[in-house]
């Protein structure tokens, strides 16, 4: 979340379009996204030619010989009027550079074409470059942090249970499904394409350069696609992307589940986190949809748009509201059935309810599944994560050290650390425990007053599909002794009577 310091220097720009005779949110939101995109190109651009003189070899640059005025370093030093001038030439300036990035027939390209800069004070301009520059966006969590604040300024912003996922449960998913560079990756409400960012850096962490060089054209026009219609959100996903090294990621501008979307048996990999509360009119939903589930339910029909646009074989971890699990509706049943018998369902993990805080309350899980279109599904592993490391009020501050939080994903951070000290951290933070334990799922015979256990087949369908973890939980009761009326009478004269020589006492003093 953003909090602090960084919220006040992005109200601060926000503050300095609107003094500058800027008041559209939209065109705000828009303009700043392509300021950041400008400076994290140079910045990219720096990172890579460190890179190649350190490994001396040669890569393909991002700005040409005549275009060394278009980077930050360089824009940031020149005077307002030159600046803008840069920025507001339509022919040759930095505009019409950004619009060429990418193939002409890219997806890419088609989004940025309508890419326009629209700051027309110079001093508006210098002011905004002046604050931006000392916003320290490295992180991706910033800048996704940044990304939400800007979006929740647009109108209806947070509206339709879209909210962008925390970066860590994003990296969670990510480092439970383990990509590899024969995956071809999915996700139907892309948003700013976090999910597909942090899968593009799962295989650049896990694969070597002459990997990814031999996988090349696969990463770049192949591996990572989505759906989105929101026109801002197609330009930020695609430039978030780009910035990433994917030139031309496949975002395509379509409502996931409409008719207008016919993608089916096209993905190995689906991540995502649908709309929660969203819904369409009957006469826009995909045929084929409404055969698995008849609903209007955006949480349910993009359940069955992923077991569509899965291949046989193909992996999903998907976030879904509880009421998905134990709704009592025909559709609701309908969905977890078709999961749960005609495909293999793996895991159900339940989040804590002030993970999407302060934006929703709402209770959430992860279920993650193979489509096999002929069953399979045994037993289903149940984790109740307790904890993920911040704290589950509005404020979402962290519970454990830094290093620890961002490093989970990297063995088993807790196996140097004391016994007491173990079990002090994984009360503040489950991501570590659950990720260690799920390779194992299938031989986990915990007992179900447990952290996590297995349910078998027969005794989900005997339940109605019902999949809350609380259905299957078992609660210890710990039995209270209190003392006796009589005891507890002794003990209050006993107290009363010391009172009274309290008294006693200090009515001496008087």
């Amino acid at each position: 979340m953003i909090t602090g310091e960084l919220k006040s220097q992005i109200d601060a720009i926000w503050n300095t379009f609107w003094t500058g005779g800027i008041s559209n949110t939209i065109t705000i939101v828009e303009q700043l996204t392509y300021l950041i995109f400008i400076k994290d190109l140079d910045e990219t651009e720096t990172r890579n030619e460190r890179m190649a003189k350190r490994l001396k070899k040669d890569f393909n640059p991002i700005f040409g010989k005549d275009q060394q005025d278009f980077r930050w370093k360089n824009l940031k030093e020149m005077d307002a009027p030159a600046r803008h001038q840069i920025f507001s030439n339509s022919v040759d300036g930095i505009f019409p550079f950004i619009r060429s990035l990418g193939s002409k027939k890219s997806l890419f390209s088609t989004y940025m074409k309508d890419a326009s800069f629209g700051i027309n004070k110079a001093a508006t301009l210098d002011q905004v470059i002046e604050k931006l520059e000392r916003v320290d966006m490295e992180s991706q969590d910033i800048k996704g942090d940044v990304y939400e604040y800007l979006l929740s300024k647009l109108e209806g912003g947070g509206t339709s249970g879209q909210f962008r996922t925390p970066r860590h449960i994003i990296k969670l998913m990510v480092e439970l499904m383990q990509p590899t560079l024969e995956d071809t990756i999915c996700d139907p409400s892309v948003g700013t394409a976090g999910f597909l960012v942090a899968a593009k850096e799962y295989v650049d962490k896990h694969y070597d350069i002459t990997e990814l060089d031999k996988h090349k054209d696969h990463i770049n026009k192949h591996m990572f696609n989505g759906t989105e219609f929101d026109a801002t959100m197609l330009r930020i996903a695609s430039m978030n992307l780009f910035l990433h090294g994917v030139e031309e990621p496949n975002i395509i501008d379509v409502d996931a589940v409409s008719k207008d979307n016919i993608i089916s048996d096209a993905y190995t990999l689906v991540l995502a986190n649908p709309p929660f509360k969203g819904t369409i009119d009957k006469e826009s939903i995909a045929p084929g949809l409404s055969n698995v589930t008849k609903t209007t339910k955006t949480e349910l029909l993009f359940l069955a748009l992923i077991l569509r646009q899965l291949k046989k074989g193909g992996r999903a971890a998907v976030i879904v509201p509880d009421g998905v699990l134990f709704g009592s509706g025909k559709a609701f049943k309908s969905i977890r059935s078709e999961i749960v018998k005609n495909h293999k369902l793996e895991a159900v993990i339940s989040l804590p309810s002030g993970v999407f805080k302060p934006y929703a309350g709402v209770s959430t899980a992860i279920i993650i599944f193979t489509k096999t279109d002929n069953g399979g599904t045994d037993n289903v592993w149940f984790y109740d994560m307790k904890a993920d490391g911040k704290s589950l009020d509005d404020k979402r501050n962290l519970l454990v050290d830094e290093k620890v939080f961002d490093a989970f994903s990297f063995g088993d951070i807790f196996a140097k650390e004391a016994k007491d000290d173990q079990e002090d951290l994984h009360s503040k933070f489950n991501l570590p425990d659950l990720l260690a334990r799920y390779p194992k799922r299938n031989k986990d015979k915990r007992a179900r007053t447990e952290q996590s256990f297995l349910v078998p087949f027969k005794e989900i369908e005997k339940n109605d599909w019902d999949l809350s973890i609380n259905r299957y939980k078992e609660i210890v009761y710990k039995e209270v002794e209190y003392d006796s009326p009589s005891e507890i009478l002794k003990k209050i004269d006993s107290l009363n009577l010391d009172r009274m020589q309290i008294n006693k006492k200090l009515s001496k003093l008087l």
